[in-house]
């Protein structure tokens, strides 16, 4: 067992506000967007999937006495398929925001997709890309915040992190409670934004 603690939050808003879904189901029998917190369910009810791209934020701990080494972060997609043909909903008409977090980029489009790091912004002022290898313990967590995009695909994908420690090295898979995620592409497909004056999904 991995001597790691994994905390994989896997719906994710940019500035907690601007996400989108894909869901079979029309207009009139998808409820309003919920706040993210209850993102999940909301998601879950609808069998909608994340649209265009997904943010996947891991806090990691050590569970030992030492520290553990995460070497790093390897990609793998299971299947790619044509998006479907669903509607996109989006979860706000555009709420912005100063902050940008640094983290890692993934084109699942691409042939061996990598998690390739990426600054930040807060403000003007820049945040370093986080670098591998980075050192974790019971008492200093880390926090790896990935950000997959699908433009021609509706892929199923989950990450690897490679480790190393004390009593030994292994890999740990970050995935969604033992299934991949889902990301598919949007372009094409109806989109709607809802329209709180009028109580319902618009285009």
């Amino acid at each position: 067992m991995a001597p790691l603690r994994a905390a994989v939050r896997s719906h994710v808003w940019a500035a907690g506000c601007e996400h989108a879904y894909l869901s079979e189901r029309g207009p009139t029998e998808v409820p309003p967007p919920p706040l993210e917190p209850d993102a999940p369910a909301w998601a879950q009810a609808q069998r909608a999937v994340h649209a265009g791209s997904q943010t996947v934020v891991v806090t990691l701990h050590g569970t030992g006495e030492g520290a553990v080494v995460l070497q790093d972060l390897q990609v793998r997609v299971t299947a790619r398929r044509s998006p479907p043909a669903w509607n996109v909903y989006q979860m706000s008409q555009g709420c912005g925001g100063a902050l940008t977090p640094a983290g890692f980029a993934v084109n699942l489009d691409a042939p061996r997709p990598q998690a390739r790091p990426v600054t930040g912004n807060d403000g003007g002022d820049r945040i370093p890309a986080p670098v591998f290898p980075m050192q974790v313990s019971a008492a200093q967590p880390a926090v790896l915040r990935v950000v997959a995009a699908a433009t021609g695909c509706d892929c199923d994908w989950y990450l690897e992190l490679r480790w190393s420690g004390p009593a030994g090295s292994g890999t740990l898979r970050l995935d969604d409670n033992g299934r991949p995620w889902r990301t598919s592409a949007t372009a094409g497909r109806p989109e709607y934004g809802f329209a709180s004056e009028l109580g319902r999904w618009a285009k």
